[in-house]
């Protein structure tokens, strides 16, 4: 696919039309109020890999509603003192996989937590085992739409917290340094990280890759490709309910949680990504909140961005803060 959003001077003004409702903060503080009633039950069970470089902890912890979320924690084998401390959320479809999928942070000499997502984790990778016990109305396969009818009913409202309360158990482990705690991810996982740096106020680096979930109102009607269309095709059926839905949307846009991101960011984007348009992300990177942020642009790549070039870009960035 050749470039076919805006143009590369136009992307880096771009600014959503986005408009973040009027009780936004209040939602979300709500929302994380009533699940830290539950206590995080934060639990570490030495797993043998096999491997020998990194020591491996199975997690399991208290998320939204007080459902277990399942994690694991990777560290340097042998290490001492308290480690700085990268936490990861994963792309659409997948889970927290197998812990040799993640040798990356641990060798680069971080404490690395993967958080699994819940109901997700059948489409690729070693899979996952976090189950969503709360359904919704009716909704198009996938988990775009699910309990699209009410922000209170929507699926990432319960993904979103975990991926906090994922940041608080990760920081409960002795060997993680809670105060060089960096938030990452790629696509979906790119998208949840730019909640997090939303949501987390003492985060010191973000680094959302190709991040999806961003500028609803451009990407829903921009690309025809999934995940997004599955909004379009809910839709289709479900005539007239474009407006409510796109209200549930506005709760979860990263534009809106990007304008709250109080630490230094590093984006990632493709100029040919149909999956999450150039201009979605861009919408999401001007609206950072912290004066320190970049974001590395791969002209001819579509959604896998710069691959393993950016990760050596990020080993590189993250030095400067964790």
């Amino acid at each position: 696919m050749a470039l076919f959003d805006l143009p590369l001077d136009e992307l880096r003004g771009y600014r959503s039309t986005s408009v973040a409702p009027e009780d936004f903060d209040a939602f979300w503080s709500k929302t994380l109020q009533e699940t830290r009633e539950h206590d995080l039950d934060a639990r570490f069970e030495p797993v043998d890999t096999g491997l020998t470089t990194v020591t491996v902890y199975d997690v399991t912890f208290a998320g939204f509603g007080g459902h277990p979320v399942k994690g694991w924690l990777i560290l340097p084998a042998g290490a001492g003192e308290p480690l700085p401390l990268v936490v990861e959320f994963v792309g659409y479809g997948g889970g927290r996989g197998l812990p040799h999928e993640h040798l990356l942070w641990a060798s680069a000499g971080r404490a690395h937590f993967v958080m699994d997502t819940r109901g997700q984790g059948s489409a690729w990778g070693g899979g996952g085992g976090t189950a969503d016990p709360l359904g919704g109305g009716p909704a198009y396969p996938g988990f775009m739409t699910r309990g699209i009818d009410a922000p209170e009913n929507y699926y990432y409202r319960r993904v979103f917290t975990d991926a906090v309360r994922a940041v608080e158990a990760a920081r409960s482990h002795p060997q993680t340094d809670a105060t060089r705690t960096a938030a990452v991810g790629a696509s979906q996982g790119g998208g949840i990280a730019l909640a997090v740096g939303g949501l987390v106020p003492d985060l010191v680096a973000v680094a959302p890759d190709v991040p999806f979930l961003c500028d609803f109102p451009r990407a829903t009607t921009l690309t025809d490709r999934h995940p997004y269309r599955e909004i379009g095709l809910y839709l289709r059926t479900h005539r007239g309910r474009s407006g409510e839905a796109l209200r549930t949307l506005s709760y979860f846009d990263g534009v809106h949680f990007a304008a709250r991101g109080r630490a230094p960011a590093l984006f990632s984007v493709g100029l040919e990504d149909q999956t999450c348009p150039p201009s979605t992300v861009f919408a999401a990177y001007n609206a950072w909140a912290h004066e320190d942020k970049a974001v590395e642009v791969y002209d001819f790549n579509d959604h896998e961005g710069g691959g393993p070039h950016h990760e050596a870009a990020k080993l590189r960035w993250l030095r400067s803060y964790a």
